[in-house]
């Protein structure tokens, strides 16, 4: 495992200063990757920011710094540049090996606090409801923030907190009982069970007295009646196997499935405790959390007059299971930005609970059409299947196109995976904060900044190698890696950064970052090749140039696996 240069340079660093500034109150030392290759490699402002504490000018301390550095094996020339960054340039044959020993041994992230798990809550359909691409970022993101932190080591736990309790359950058992076409329920559970529901809510406007027959049959659900109990038990089974087929195809997992029914059984506990302690007190014959002004929160009802609980008492519940079942490390939640002043409220009681524990929730823009979001009265809802399906196609389309020559077996192969490439990583290239306009021709586009362009570099990099192999040129770890022009060290350079920005990804919970920083890659191999030939070289030149392409096509490779994307090894 290889150490991240940038804490390489602050040891160096670090060290020197202590030495040179023993008695002071030093700030620590910070080395950023420099934004321009005429600043170095990297630059440190740490002669400015400590200038007041060791009274020296930021120009004299850094002159002090620099000339007490003994030679290393790192550091090709350091300067000084504007009132006292500076710049720091790594030397070659360093740069060369490190890349070479980052490719093939990963990085080393032991630094990090990783003890305990990473419990990540995401996608959360509903039950009896079909997935539609109202799902898809809490989804998509969801899995790209797990497998960020998977790679960087820690201990995840995937959780599907399905939406599996509460008064739709009644309704849909009378729609079950009378209204259900068994043959069209065999052949689309999930599809049939949606029509028994609007049937429900058509026939209930013109009578109202079935709504209360809904509440009795949820009623007897909750009290365990056997019949009610084995029909909700089937539309959790259907529902789930029909998630399961499209999270398969979206190569998206999970550990747990614990939804609202799991907890149902904790949150009488949750509300006594809550009064006990004095967080909630009775309102009106409810149960309510009131806050203080500065919290700048409304109140929060924990448990209805009628007694029904709420979903902030079932998120409580979840928070008091995970901390009796689980070493936590911290929890995650996936949702949209909707939701905000409800995670606010539910982990204000958690930290009123004393429950201490890391809790982030990462919310996410709303996906919408140009004329305003999705609506199941407005008919404008795209079930997430038929939006793989439509990218599926037209990547068949294109596919058949180029490459006629290619079995329909391949083609299939590579339009499913190009297809959904390019539906994830326009999403995920986004900033998560920001709303998404749901365009066709955006979301399947294969040009420019897309998932298609990485997965093509990446098969362009394969194509090279495989004619490499041919003429008996192998990749080979055990030759040097050579810097002729600046295209080539700068391509270096960028792959060495590549852990450094997965950490950045994992601190801010953004994939696009990832995203950003694989395109950014991909045009400087691009750049790169057009300006040094591989094939056809003399040797050196071209064991080292082989060597940079093998290093791109893995980092590529490696970082679309974050953002759950495919590579192929011809398009």
């Amino acid at each position: 495992m290889e150490k991240l240069i940038d804490l390489r340079l602050i040891e160096i660093f670090e060290s020197k200063m202590k030495e040179l500034y023993l008695d002071k109150n030093l700030k620590p030392v910070e080395i950023t990757v420099a934004t321009d290759e005429k600043f170095g490699d990297y630059q440190s402002n740490f002669a400015m920011i400590n200038s007041k504490i060791i009274g020296k000018n930021p120009k004299v301390i850094a002159e002090e710094v620099i000339n007490s550095l003994e030679k290393n094996d790192i550091i090709e020339k350091l300067e000084i540049a504007g009132p006292g960054f500076i710049n720091i340039y790594l030397k070659d044959e360093f740069l060369g090996e490190y890349l070479k020993g980052i490719i093939q041994n990963g990085a080393d992230f032991s630094f990090l606090n990783r003890e305990g798990k990473v419990i990540i809550d995401y996608s959360a359909p509903n039950i009896a409801k079909r997935m539609h691409i109202g799902h898809l970022r809490s989804t998509i993101i969801g899995e790209s923030i797990k497998r960020v932190y998977d790679y960087l080591g820690y201990d995840t736990v995937a959780d599907n907190h399905i939406g599996d309790w509460g008064t739709q359950f009644g309704k849909l058992i009378i729609g079950y009982r009378n209204w259900l076409n068994v043959e069209a329920y065999e052949e689309s559970p999930i599809e049939e069970l949606e029509r028994v529901y609007v049937e429900y809510s058509k026939r209930s406007e013109e009578n109202p007295d079935m709504d209360i027959e809904a509440r009795f049959e949820l009623k007897k659900l909750q009290d365990g009646d056997i019949e009610n109990t084995k029909l909700w038990k089937d539309f959790i089974k259907v529902s789930l196997n029909e998630y399961n087929r499209l999270y398969k195809r979206m190569d998206v997992s999970f550990d747990t499935y614990y939804g609202e029914s799991f907890y149902n059984h904790m949150m009488p506990g949750v509300v006594e405790e809550l009064m006990e302690k004095g967080i909630a007190v009775e309102d009106e014959g409810a149960k309510v959390v009131f806050f203080k002004d500065e919290e700048n929160l409304h109140p929060c009802i924990v448990q209805k007059r009628d007694g029904a609980y709420l979903y902030s008492t079932s998120d409580i519940a979840t928070i008091k299971f995970k901390k009796e079942n689980y070493d936590i490390n911290k929890l995650i939640y996936l949702t949209d930005e909707r939701q905000q002043d409800h995670f606010k409220q539910f982990f204000n009681i958690v930290e009123k609970l004393e429950w201490n524990m890391e809790k982030i929730h990462i919310w996410f823009g709303i996906m919408r059409f140009s004329d305003g979001v999705f609506s199941t009265r407005k008919g404008n809802v795209i079930r997430l299947e038929q939006l793989l399906d439509e990218a599926r196609d037209r990547a068949f389309k294109i596919v058949d196109e180029k490459n006629p020559d290619l079995s329909l077996e391949e083609k299939n192969e590579i339009a499913e995976i190009v297809g959904l490439g390019a539906i994830k990583y326009a999403d995920l290239s986004q900033n998560r904060q920001t709303a998404v306009i749901f365009e066709w021709d955006k979301v399947l586009s294969f040009e420019g900044n897309t998932a298609p362009y990485l997965q093509y570099t990446y098969a362009r990099i394969q194509s090279i190698i495989k004619k490499a192999e041919e003429n008996n040129k192998k990749v080979d770890f055990s030759k040097e890696i050579l810097f002729n022009n600046s295209t080539e060290r700068n391509l270096a350079h960028h792959l060495t950064q590549f852990n450094k920005i997965v950490l950045k990804a994992s601190q801010t919970y953004k994939p696009n970052i990832i995203a950003d920083y694989l395109y950014e890659l991909s045009k400087k191999f691009n750049s790169f090749y057009g300006n040094c030939p591989i094939l056809n070289q003399e040797e050196a030149i071209l064991n080292s140039r082989l060597l940079l392409g093998y290093s791109t096509a893995q980092t590529i490779k490696k970082g679309l696996s974050l953002l759950g994307i495919k590579t192929l090894e011809r398009m």
